[in-house]
């Protein structure tokens, strides 16, 4: 819609007629979500909640630093208990313990880290076993 409303026709009509032509068109059946039920609208209004939205589409999470650091050694836990060999779990450690020694000596903002670093062998030796 990018011609301009021609002087002397009523906003409505000029407006009816550019959603017509769209119709017409078929530009209205291309969209995402068409023939599908509107979502549920009984949640409490958000202010944020195309952003939220946006967000949760693109797979985007917005955590504190020290949160994601602990999001990111239960990942990193569970990987090593999946790894196929010592050696990848040994690695999986040794990364994520890099990052909670450098937390540890500067710590991010946002709340406690809570972290010590992962003791690799006791790891290794639960890996073993199990």
């Amino acid at each position: 819609m990018t011609e301009r409303k021609p002087p002397g026709v009523s906003f409505e009509s000029w407006v009816d007629k550019q959603i017509r032509d769209a119709s017409e068109r078929g530009d209205f059946e291309k969209l995402p979500g068409f023939g599908k039920p509107l979502p549920d609208d009984s949640a409490p209004y958000d202010e944020l909640w195309w952003i939220k939205g946006k967000m949760h589409r693109e797979g985007v999470s917005v955590l504190p630093p020290t949160l994601a650091l602990r999001k990111e050694a239960e990942d990193a836990r569970e990987a090593a208990a999946r790894a196929a060999t010592e050696a990848q779990v040994r690695r999986i450690l040794t990364e994520i313990n890099e990052k909670i020694a450098a937390a540890i000596r500067r710590p991010p903002p946002g709340p406690p880290l809570g972290l010590v670093p992962f003791d690799v062998d006791a790891v290794v030796a639960t890996w073993r076993a199990g």
